[in-house]
């Protein structure tokens, strides 16, 4: 059980595995005014990124949950590095299908709601380990402006227009699930270049170290095209934000 090589290549570099900087991962922190000692549960950490800083900055505790050896491994690291190797803990897993023990002050699932099969999914599954009054926080892409075609969407990484809503329909669905958006920290152009370009130096540096591997035409491939379909689409019509909610 792990993600294909391609991911933990394409992202090698990165502590947070979504398009935000450190500056919006700890502003989100400081604005969910975390009390300390509030116990966390990340679903999909990645490499932890977000449960090591606000355990260092906010002290809270918790675990994270991510099907990656890879990153699971990294976050370990990145807890011992930080100091807050015994306040938070990680798990190699399938998050899809994870309930804390006990119930937590803070659940998320920030950039991967496939693991729920969508968004409402995914709401659904953090609430089985959220207490009453907690903060539940979903990383969700969304279109920035109307999609022309069938052709714009792919090149966003979506198998159709649908697939995505535009910001104030996305905060609706939320509100039809039943929670109030309390919060909302949103990436930019600036930290989705940051994200994205972050990527070519990794395949370009892999590539040129393993040019004889079974992945380097794939990676050659994505290398080639990547940038440019990134300019001209995924820069130009995707959006990405994570949301605080509060159960109504």
């Amino acid at each position: 059980m792990d993600l294909p090589r391609i991911f933990s290549i394409r992202e090698s570099s990165h502590r947070i595995h979504n398009p935000f900087t450190p500056d919006k991962l700890a502003a989100l922190g400081q604005a969910l005014h975390l009390a300390p000692g509030t116990r966390a549960l990340d679903l999909a950490s990645g490499s932890g990124e977000m449960l090591c800083t606000w355990a260092r900055d906010h002290r809270i505790t918790g675990t994270g949950v991510d099907i990656s050896t890879v990153f699971t491994e990294s976050a370990r690291g990145r807890a011992a590095e930080l100091g807050v190797a015994d306040q938070v803990s990680f798990v190699h897993g399938d998050a899809s299908g994870f309930v804390s023990d006990e119930p937590v002050g803070l659940a998320a699932c920030v950039g991967a709601t496939w693991i729920g099969g969508g968004v409402a999914g995914t709401v659904e599954l953090l609430s089985r380990s959220l207490r009453p009054g907690g903060l539940m926080l979903i990383g969700e892409p969304y279109w920035r402006r109307d999609v022309p075609d069938q052709e714009t969407a792919e090149a966003c990484h979506a198998g159709g227009k649908d697939d995505f809503l535009e910001l104030p329909e996305l905060i609706e669905q939320f509100g039809g699930l039943g929670y109030d958006v309390a919060e909302m920290v949103l990436a930019d152009q600036d930290s989705w270049d940051r994200y994205q370009a972050a990527q070519w130096l990794n395949l370009r540096r892999w590539l040129d170290g393993h040019p004889d591997d079974e992945l380097a035409a794939e990676v050659r491939a994505e290398l080639t095209t990547g940038p440019a379909r990134y300019a001209r689409y995924q820069r130009a019509f995707l959006g990405w934000g994570v949301f605080a909610l509060m159960r109504r």
